[in-house]
């Protein structure tokens, strides 16, 4: 089974379409999944921001999953 990552991502999009910006919680196996799981989840709502968002992923805090997850998902997300 593959490694799962615990991905941080802080996702700032500048006003108006948000104050303050974003955090997002993701379980993926790399920084191309994570980028999916965010962009599937989101709807494509923040569609011009997408490119800042690989490189927010790139910037991300990771830690590998001491047990494995078989489900790659977003946990949890905060925007603004």
């Amino acid at each position: 089974m593959a490694s799962k990552y615990f991905y941080i991502v802080d996702h700032f999009e500048p006003f108006p379409r948000s104050e303050y910006g974003g955090l997002w919680n993701v379980i993926a196996d790399n920084d191309e999944e994570c980028f999916d799981l965010i962009v599937e989840e989101d709807g494509g709502f923040g569609e011009e921001y997408y490119s800042n968002l690989r490189q927010n992923i790139s910037n991300a805090r990771v830690f590998a999953l001491s047990e494995d997850s078989n489900t790659s998902r977003v946990v949890e997300s905060f925007t603004t």
